[in-house]
Formats: C-alpha cells, structure tokens, sequence
C-alpha cells in the first residue's frame, strides 16, 4: 500500500509573541510586491501608460484593497451567507483565511474604476494590466491555501495523494490546492505573458484572462471535495457557475476590445 503524505504544514511563518505572521497573509503581500514590480517594467517598455511612474503604488492600493475587501466578502457571501449573516462578526477575522477569486475580481475592479477616474486613464486600461500580473498572486494564493490544509480535493488513490487531518479522517485526497496552483498561477501566467508582450486593444488582456481562467477553474473544480457550502445547480459547483459567468464576461470583453484602439506611450505625457 503506498504511503501518502499526511499534511502537517504550520499556517504561521513566524510567531513575533502575541502576533502571528501567516504563510497566507505573506503570500498576497509577496504577489503585491512582485506585481508593481512587473507594472514598473511595463511602464519602461511603453506597455503600461500612466501619467507618472508614482501612480503605479496608487493604483496598486487601490486594486490591493479592492481584493482584500471584495475577496473576503466574495468567500463571505457568495458561498456562506446564511452562516455570516448569523456571525457577522467572523466577516473581520481575515487572519483565518477564506478569499473568493471572484469576489475579489469584482473588487478590484471597482477599486480600478475609481482610480481610473481619478486619474484620467481608461479604466479598461488598468484593468488589463491588473489582470496580466495579477496571476502570480494567484498562484501563491493557491499555495497558501494548500499550507493552510483548506479547500482540499476529493478522496483518490493517486501516488502524490495527501492526508489532510483538517477533513477529519485520514483517507488521501487530491492536493487541488496545487492543481489549481499550477493552472491559475502557472498556465494562465504563461498564456497572458504571451499574449501581453506587445501593446493590446484595451480590454484584450482583461478578456483573456476571463477565458482561459474560466475554462481552467471549470476544469479544476470537480477535484475539490464535495461541501453543502459548495453545492450549487445543474451539476455544478458554486465555483463552476461563477467561473462560467466569468467566461461569459471574457467573451463579451474580448468582442468589445475589438472595436477599441491601442493606448500608445505618446498618451503618457497627455
């Protein structure tokens, strides 16, 4: 019989006395940082048009808080409302983990939208670029879900099988958490990089990105376990549902951005 794995990872990098630092909350920071970064670099190449180079760390606050406040009410609401309308007050502990893709992906989007008209720049613009470095966050996001031991896959036989204590049993199950790692952070980097290494119609990157992470998730999602909280109609998962309205939207964008022009760099000193 062939020895799994039994997870035993520590969610806490490092304990300062009262204060604990957590792989997760690590992980969005270390995606934040590597993403202005890649803005930067953009920015040079004449690939990302901003006023001024300063506005790359405002635009980034406010995509940040964007996530961080639409991915934690996302996770809250779109696949536990009745649970967090009875304890509201859970919707604060973001420590303990709980993000929503799509939720998040709304909020950021608001949040760029506001920042857009802030600072004059095509809110499709932002949103491009937002989405194309936004997947290295992703991918951490998925290793960080795996460190916690959450959102674990179905029970299976396969060799890399893990044992998940945190499910309460000890059957091995598919580590999905690193699936969707690989997809999201992995694949779909690749897939927006190559398309991404020349100046786009606005709203070209945004659509592929709703694509192919639709398709990807959609993929991916019947590995997870099965959970009441997760259970939605028609065969499919909430996940599912939302990730093919995200496609949808990915579709509906790209057959607009046809219609659209290309920002050049001359436009940064508009």
């Amino acid at each position: 019989m062939t020895n799994y794995w039994v997870h035993n990872l520590d969610p806490v990098l490092l304990s300062l006395g009262p204060l604990d630092i957590r792989w997760y909350g690590v992980m969005y920071v270390l995606g934040l940082f590597i993403a202005v970064w890649w803005l930067g670099k953009r920015q040079e190449k004449g690939l990302f048009v901003l006023p001024k180079k300063e506005n790359i760390q405002d635009m980034a606050f406010y995509g940040f808080l964007g996530i961080l406040i639409g991915g934690r009410l996302g996770n809250c609401f779109l696949y536990n409302a009745s649970y967090m309308l009875r304890n509201p007050i859970e919707i604060f502990e973001v420590w303990k983990g709980g993000m929503s893709f799509h939720g998040g992906m709304v909020g950021a989007a608001v949040g760029l939208w506001i920042y857009s008209k802030k600072i004059k720049v095509p809110f499709m613009h932002l949103l491009d670029n937002t989405a194309l470095v936004s997947t290295v966050g992703l991918g951490l996001g998925r290793v960080a879900n795996f460190i916690n031991g959450e959102l674990y896959g179905k029970e299976t036989t396969v060799p890399w099988a893990v044992i998940f204590p945190q499910a309460g049993d000890n059957l091995p199950r598919h580590p999905v958490q690193l699936y969707q790692a690989f997809t999201d952070g992995v694949v779909l980097l690749i897939i927006m990089f190559l398309f991404s290494r020349k100046p786009r119609k606005n709203g070209f990157l945004s659509g592929v990105f709703g694509v192919t992470y639709g398709i990807l998730r959609i993929i991916t999602e019947p590995f997870r376990a099965e959970d009441p909280v997760l259970s939605g109609c028609c065969g499919l998962t909430k996940g599912q549902i939302y990730s093919v309205l995200t496609l949808i939207a990915g579709i509906l964008i790209l057959i607009w951005s046809a219609k659209q022009e290309v920002i050049e760099k001359k436009e940064e000193q508009a």
